[in-house]
C-alpha cells in the first residue's frame, strides 16, 4: 500500500511537472512584468505556511508529520486545486500577457520550491524534474542538491486571498456534490440561484463570476433579493448564503430527499459531537476562551444550516 501511494505521489507530481512545462514558454525568468491573480496570491501564500510547517516538523524530527504537511501541499493544494484554477487564465486569449506571465511564473516557482522541500523524501525524481524546471523558474546550478532550503517570507502570506479561495472551493464543491448526487453531467450548464446573500459574498462573486462561471459550467447566476420566492432547488451551503440549483427538469425527487437526508444526518452528528463538548464541564473548565468560542460558532453554524435543509427537505417532500 505504501509503495503504491509513493508510486501515485510521484506521478501526480511529474504529471503537473509536465502540465507546467508545456505552458512555461514566458514565465518572467527575464524580469519581465507580470500581474498575480487571487489564484496565485493564495498559493504562494500556502507555500510560505507549508515551508515553515516542513522545516518545524523536520527540526523536531517529525519526518511523518514533514512529509503529511508537505503531501497535503503539493497533492491537493498545488496539483488539484491551484492547477485548475490557472487554467481559465491560460486558456482565456484575451487575458493580459502580464496576467498570463504571472500565472505562469507562479506555476513553475512554486513547484521549483516544492521539489527543493520533497528532495530529502524523494532524491531521485525531484531531480530529474529540477532540471528541467528550474531555468524556467530563474534558479541557477548543476543539481537540486546544492540548493537552499526553502524559508517562509511572512510578509507573503495573504489571509485575504486565502479566505477568498475558501470561499471558492466550498461554492465549487457544493455544486460538484450536486451534480455527482443528482446524476447531472459535468459538462451541462447550470442555471443558479444565490439566495441569503451578504456583502462579502456578493464582492467575491463579483470578483470570480467569470472564473466560476467557466470552472463550474455555469449559464447563469442570480442573486436574490430578500424575500424573494425561489424555484425548488437542490441546496448547498457557502457559510450562510444559499447556492440553488433548481430542480425542474433536471433532479429527481426521491434522489434529492435521499441526499438531503444525509447531509441532515451529517449535520445532527455535528451538532450533537459539538454539543456534547460544549456541555462537557471538564472540557469548559479546561479549554482556552478562543477555543470555546470557535466551538460555540462552529454549533450555531451547524444548527443553522440544519434549520434550513430541514425547511428544504419539508418543501420537496411536500411535492
Amino acid at each position: 500500500g505504501r509503495v503504491e501511494g509513493y508510486r501515485n505521489f510521484c506521478n501526480k507530481i511529474w504529471n503537473a511537472a509536465r502540465y507546467v512545462l508545456d505552458k512555461g514558454e514566458d514565465c518572467g525568468q527575464n524580469g519581465e512584468a507580470y500581474e498575480l491573480t487571487l489564484a496565485d496570491r493564495w498559493i504562494i501564500s500556502q507555500l510560505q505556511r507549508t515551508e515553515a510547517e516542513v522545516t518545524r516538523q523536520l527540526e523536531q524530527f517529525r519526518f511523518d508529520l514533514a512529509a503529511q504537511a508537505l503531501y497535503e501541499f503539493i497533492w491537493n493544494q498545488y496539483c488539484d486545486w491551484y492547477l485548475e484554477l490557472s487554467k481559465p487564465v491560460l486558456w482565456d486569449e484575451n487575458a493580459p500577457i502580464e496576467r498570463q506571465r504571472g500565472t505562469r511564473r507562479t506555476l513553475v516557482r512554486v513547484l521549483e520550491v516544492a521539489l527543493r522541500l520533497a528532495h530529502p523524501f524523494m532524491p531521485f525524481i525531484t531531480e530529474e524534474i529540477w532540471q528541467r524546471v528550474a531555468p524556467l523558474a530563474g534558479a541557477e546550478g548543476k543539481t537540486i542538491m546544492l540548493q537552499p532550503w526553502p524559508v517562509a517570507n511572512e510578509t507573503r502570506i495573504d489571509p485575504a486571498a486565502e479566505d477568498d479561495i475558501e470561499w471558492l472551493k466550498t461554492f465549487m464543491l457544493g455544486l460538484r456534490n450536486i451534480r455527482a448526487e443528482m446524476n447531472i453531467g459535468p459538462g451541462k450548464p447550470l442555471t443558479l440561484f444565490l439566495n441569503n446573500a451578504n456583502a462579502e459574498d456578493l464582492r467575491r462573486l463579483n470578483e470570480n463570476e467569470a472564473l466560476l462561471k467557466k470552472l463550474a459550467k455555469l449559464e447563469s447566476v442570480t442573486v436574490l433579493a430578500a424575500g424573494e420566492e425561489a424555484p425548488l432547488s437542490a441546496t448547498a451551503l457557502v457559510g450562510e448564503m444559499e447556492v440553488l440549483v433548481p430542480m425542474a427538469g433536471l433532479i429527481d425527487k426521491a434522489a434529492e430527499l435521499a441526499r438531503l437526508d444525509k447531509e441532515i444526518g451529517r449535520l445532527k452528528g455535528e451538532v450533537q459531537r459539538v454539543g456534547g463538548k460544549l456541555s462537557n464541564a471538564g472540557f469548559v473548565d479546561k479549554a482556552p476562551a478562543d477555543v470555546i468560542e470557535k466551538e460555540r460558532a462552529k454549533l450555531a453554524e451547524a444548527e443553522q444550516a440544519l434549520g434550513k435543509l430541514a425547511e428544504q427537505h419539508a418543501r420537496i417532500a411536500s411535492l
